[in-house]
């Protein structure tokens, strides 16, 4: 049953995000990722510092020092993955009326849309494993990342649909390309449970990357997309989109404990 859980959280980000991306106009598209990235900030951070890392710190089946020396190292994973252009994010929202180069998604697309879904996958993966390791310690932290990775994935396809088009790709074409860069988080949530399922004494190292991928993504690129000198109005619409993340996260969590 866990499996299945597991397949099915993996599935329906890469579903659900391909599925939005279809359905919109170019400008809707640039639109959503805007709201999004602001909503994703809140639901990443509040998983990974609220949910997730407490779950490994208090496991009890790790030094806490090492679970530290793992958070330093995964952010530096990460970053040095993202250096690479392995870890690449395209949160992105073109045309969103203030000025900054209209065409500015063409500089990631000179590098060519190869490489952005080449990161794109080994991102899906990474998130697969995620889920797999969360799912593995309980069905309520399972949950709970999945909707973070679940809601963090939907910008990051919608955007990447954006810097695909602008490379050259047809739309038809740059959504299949995004569906089957998708599956590779199914792939890395089953091997997930079956290679990392036998080891419960890892679960608290696993646990703590996850975190470290959340809290890269958040402060390192979602963060920063948001710091533009921007009207009070939509600053405090970035706010609610960030308490209406935590809100989300907070839900989620109570009504699976309502639920047990």
């Amino acid at each position: 049953m866990t499996l299945l859980y597991i397949v099915a959280a993996t599935l329906i980000g890469g579903v659900l995000s391909v599925v939005i991306a279809a359905s919109m106009t170019f400008a809707a598209m640039g639109r959503l990722v805007k709201h999004l990235v602001s909503l994703s900030t809140g639901v990443l951070l509040a998983t990974s510092l609220l949910h997730v890392l407490p779950e490994a710190f208090e496991s009890g089946q790790a030094d806490t020092h090492r679970l530290f020396a793992t958070l330093l190292g995964g952010l530096l994973f990460f970053f040095l993955l993202e250096k690479a252009e392995l870890y690449r994010h395209a949160h992105h929202h073109e045309g969103d009326g203030h000025g900054h180069h209209h065409h500015f998604d063409a500089e990631q697309a000179g590098r060519g849309g190869v490489s952005v879904l080449v990161g794109d996958s080994i991102h899906n993966f990474c998130d697969g494993l995620i889920i797999a390791a969360a799912f593995l310690v309980s069905p309520e932290l399972g949950v709970t990342t999945s909707l973070a990775v679940i809601l963090h994935e939907i910008p990051q396809e919608v955007g990447d649909t954006i810097v695909l088009i602008n490379a050259g790709f047809s739309r038809r074409r740059a959504l299949a390309y995004n569906a089957l860069s998708g599956l590779t988080a199914v792939v890395g949530g089953v091997l997930g449970y079956y290679l990392v399922g036998a080891w419960q004494e890892v679960f608290p190292y696993l646990l703590v990357v996850a975190s470290s991928s959340f809290i890269y993504v958040a402060v390192a690129d979602l963060i920063p997309q948001m710091q533009r000198h921007l009207p009070w109005r939509e600053i405090l619409a970035q706010l609610a989109w960030i308490a209406a993340g935590l809100g989300v996260v907070m839900l989620a969590t109570g009504l699976m404990h309502g639920a047990h």
